[in-house]
């Protein structure tokens, strides 16, 4: 046996290899990484918060017809030159779906400055005079706006207390916004004493006494159906109330 095989008796044994520990990496290099990724988060933050990059410059209003752009777009109260990112949207969106003009809205933020306001308005079915002046009514019994005069497209609605919580209000609306444009262009006034007396009151003399409401599309058939006939193109009344028993007078 030689000196150098008596010296170092473990140096060609493989165990002894493979227990050699592997390279640690550098400290620097993860101290490099993270002020690397600290800085590029403190950038990120600077330029959506403290710049003037992304910030509010313009403020687009679409979908309005009944509510002029200046009440939606203060009603909205956004501050120009606030971060774009902070703008609470819902805010936005429930402020401006206060005005009565306005059924629903929704706020968009277009990077880099701009946000737009999509109004979807409310659509007026029919006129209650109240007072020498005439207040159009919504599908849900809301004023939308009011005239001196009376609209001429819109029918007249009469009932005891009109508005969206009056039940008898409600069910002329339910009839009237589901009637098809060839009848709602015939309609002149429209009578609601109870929820279950619904009438409608056609250019030209007709009177349709629909009940409530109920089966409006059967009743309509009917009516359509009736109205083709002899008996229907005298009649000044058509009954379709009670759908099982039509009448006419």
């Amino acid at each position: 046996m030689t000196e150098t095989e008596t010296s170092h008796p473990a140096a060609n044994r493989p165990e002894a290899r493979r227990q050699s520990a592997p390279p640690r990496p550098s400290r620097w290099k993860a101290l490099v990484v993270g002020l690397l990724v600290v800085g590029l988060l403190g950038t990120a933050a600077w330029v959506l918060l403290g710049s003037r990059l992304l910030v509010v410059r313009h403020v687009e209003v679409t979908g309005t017809k009944l509510a002029p752009r200046d009440r939606v777009v203060a009603a909205a109260g956004i501050r120009l030159g606030g971060p774009m990112v902070r703008l609470g949207t819902g805010s936005v969106r429930a402020r401006v779906e206060k005005l009565r003009e306005v059924e629903s809205a929704r706020v968009e933020r277009h990077w880099p400055g701009t946000v737009r306001i999509v109004v979807r308005e409310r659509v007026p079915l029919v006129s209650v005079e109240r007072a020498g002046r005439f207040y159009q009514l919504d599908r849900q019994g809301v004023v939308i706006t009011d005239t001196p005069a009376r609209p001429g497209r819109l029918p007249g609605l009469t009932a005891t207390a009109p508005g969206p919580t009056d039940p008898s209000t409600l069910a002329a609306l339910r009839v009237v916004d589901a009637l098809p444009d060839r009848l709602d262009r015939r309609l002149a006034e429209v009578e609601a004493p109870t929820p279950e007396s619904v009438t409608l009151r056609l250019a030209g003399g007709l009177t349709v006494v629909w009940g409530s409401a109920e089966r409006s599309d059967e009743k309509l058939r009917l009516f359509d159906a009736l109205e083709r006939t002899a008996a229907g193109r005298s009649a000044r009344t058509i009954d379709v109330s009670s759908p099982e028993v039509v009448t006419t007078r």
